[in-house]
């Protein structure tokens, strides 16, 4: 039976793909630094450990013929740029280090839609568009995974390894325990997004990308990246209908572009002197204010991607917020 490891098995994403990898049959070892109730149901063989550093990886490449790279975390906080881009970066180098030295000769990267598919003006971007460096130069996240992506490739091939990268959009759905990707919907639905921002979104159903990403292992094109997204709405027509969905009444206000960031620098110098986690951020503000707009035509025609209905992805991200995280919404 085939046995393949899921790096970072515990997180929003690794749930869902684990589920549908033993669905499938296959042998699955899990690499994290928790552990996790879903995965133990799922019977998830899993290993405590770091992909940085330990001998736990090493252990848990034996006998496997390939790995989901999805160990990583997300953090919008300036200060975190440097642990970000050592555990994405540096992180992903050991992966293949270590994959080469044990055989393993096949990696599916989890990268982000948001390493070439944002921009300052409403266009839909492929697989063809360039990294936006330049864009995302002040967001440590995505400049981090820029760089990942690079050096999985680069890597990847001067070792011989099959790497291909498939590029979720904002990931929704239920799951998110530690809300990595739907602490904004969090917001919302607690009135702290008092604004409309001037941007779009592109989103996506967890579940959906689990699917794609467990097809990438025998569909997927070393060498390549597949884009996997949802609808290309504005953030006024996002919050309307996650409005609708929730029961809430969406922002209205609107405010010209340097008085947003002053007011969100404003507010979070505030908070953080006060050692608090602040309801906006600088970064956050920025963001909402580029277009994340993707074709996920090449991922439909060879991994087989099928985003569902939206609306049910809103609905079931706004029930588990409310049911499995947070009474008070």
């Amino acid at each position: 039976m085939t046995t393949v490891l899921v790096t970072g098995a515990t997180g929003f994403l690794g749930e869902h793909l684990c589920r549908v990898l033993t669905e499938r049959g296959l042998t699955v070892r899990g690499l994290a630094r928790s552990r996790s109730a879903v995965l133990s149901e799922l019977g998830v063989e899993m290993l405590r450990g770091d992909v940085q550093a330990g001998p736990e990886l090493g252990q848990a490449l034996v006998g496997v013929s390939a790995v989901f790279h999805l160990a990583g975390a997300v953090s919008r906080d300036p200060g975190d740029a440097q642990r970000l881009m050592r555990l994405h970066v540096d992180g992903t180098r050991r992966v293949l280090t270590e994959m080469h030295r044990a055989g393993c000769a096949r990696m599916v990267l989890a990268s982000t839609s948001g390493t070439i598919g944002v921009s300052k003006d409403e266009v839909i971007l492929d697989e063809t568009a360039a990294y936006a460096e330049q864009i995302v130069a002040g967001w440590p996240y995505y400049a981090s995974k820029i760089y990942q992506e690079r050096l999985a490739f680069d890597l990847g091939s001067r070792l011989g390894l099959e790497v291909t990268a498939v590029n979720p959009s904002l990931l929704l759905g239920a799951g998110d325990r530690r809300l990595s990707s739907t602490g904004d919907v969090r917001k919302f639905l607690k009135g702290q997004v008092p604004v409309v921002p001037q941007g779009g979104v592109n989103f996506v159903d967890a579940r959906d990308v689990a699917v794609a990403t467990a097809n990438a292992l025998e569909r997927g094109r070393p060498g390549h990246r597949y884009l996997l997204g949802g609808p290309n709405w504005t953030m006024k027509e996002f919050f309307a209908r996650l409005g609708r969905v929730a029961g809430v009444a969406p922002p209205r206000l609107r405010m010209p572009s340097k008085l947003m960031r002053w007011s969100a620098q404003v507010v979070e110098e505030l908070y953080r002197h006060r050692g608090k986690e602040p309801p906006v951020d600088l970064i956050s503000v920025e963001m909402a204010e580029h277009y994340w707009w993707i074709d996920s035509s090449k991922a439909e025609a060879e991994l087989d991607f099928v985003a569902r209905d939206p609306i049910l992805t809103l609905h079931d991200t706004v029930q588990y917020l409310r049911q499995g995280v947070d009474d008070d919404l």
